[in-house]
């Protein structure tokens, strides 16, 4: 038995409408800028949850809202008509309050004309110890907000 091998798909930096990998290393919304109106089928993320790490900076939480809701914008500005967005999110927590990031973004994605197709609930064994509330050992995906009708 002969094995073929085939060569490494180039890896591009920018947004090429041939390429077949991109991996930009950046602010989203310089990637963004570069993609064509409705252009992509389907945009599956995970957005930083404001907690104050290393690769973001811990703001209030309308003031995150407010920056995620124009990166949504662009978001579906570049998703076609037939196009999905898949968003995965947790919990934001201040002063021992939870504030569950799933219903918090709901709003901004239906005043954009998007419907909620799913809800995955992702399970984990493991959390964040806490001794005033339950450990956090899930996560919400709001998978399947969708553009079209069907």
């Amino acid at each position: 038995m002969e094995l073929l091998l085939q060569p490494p798909k180039p890896i591009e930096d920018r947004f090429r409408p041939d390429a077949e990998i991109v991996l930009f290393h950046g602010d989203v919304s310089e990637f963004l800028a570069q993609i064509p109106d409705r252009s992509v089928t389907l945009i599956i993320t995970s957005p930083p949850y404001n907690l104050g790490k290393e690769y973001e900076n811990r703001v209030a939480i309308e003031q995150y809202l407010q920056a995620q809701a124009e990166v949504i914008a662009q978001l579906y500005r570049v998703l076609r008509e037939d196009g999905s967005i898949c968003w995965q999110v947790g919990n934001f927590v201040e002063d021992g309050e939870v504030f569950p990031l799933d219903i918090l973004y709901y709003p901004i994605f239906k005043a954009l004309g998007l419907k909620l197709r799913n809800r995955i609930i992702w399970r984990f064994g493991h959390g964040l110890h806490a001794s005033r509330r339950f450990s956090g050992r899930y996560e919400k995906r709001n998978s399947g907000f969708f553009r079209g009708a069907s």
